[in-house]
């Protein structure tokens, strides 16, 4: 139920992010979701692809360091507390959420929420035993093209 997600530097200049997307999309590689954080030096670019084994070869291809990460996506809630739920389950097992960022699109009445954790086998027992829908791959990749 762990996700691969593609994490790489980026040198915090206009344009260095337009040349990653366009070095995917030159390859008919969509991105799911993304999650970029930066320093006055560097940004992080965080990414889930379908086919991350192909991102990963097409990217390093062009002379981009990509680093493979598992991350878990769950299913939360839409409503008030519907997070702090989550946060519940994770804190009382003592697991630590590394970061985290949502998807952009919704299951019914539910968002998608995507965790790097400290332990992630850990928090996927943790979260499946107190009732929350932890999605593997091939459910998140089809609820991204609804």
């Amino acid at each position: 139920m762990k996700i691969h997600q593609l994490s790489m530097f980026l040198e915090n200049k206009p344009g260095h992010l337009g040349e990653l997307c366009r070095i995917l999309a030159n390859a008919d590689i969509n991105i799911l979701t993304l999650s970029l954080a930066d320093t006055q030096q560097f940004g992080i670019l965080r990414l889930i692809v379908r086919d991350w084994q192909q991102a990963k070869a097409v990217l390093e291809k062009a002379g981009v360091v990509v680093n493979v990460t598992e991350v878990v996506a769950t299913e939360v809630e839409d409503r008030p507390g519907g997070f702090v739920r989550i946060l519940d389950i994770i804190e009382a097992a003592g697991i630590n959420i590394e970061y985290m960022y949502a998807f952009t699109f919704r299951s019914g009445d539910k968002a998608t929420l995507v965790f790097r954790f400290d332990n992630p086998d850990a928090a996927i027992e943790t979260l499946t035993t107190g009732g929350v829908n932890v999605i593997g791959d091939v459910e998140l990749y089809r609820l991204a093209r609804q």
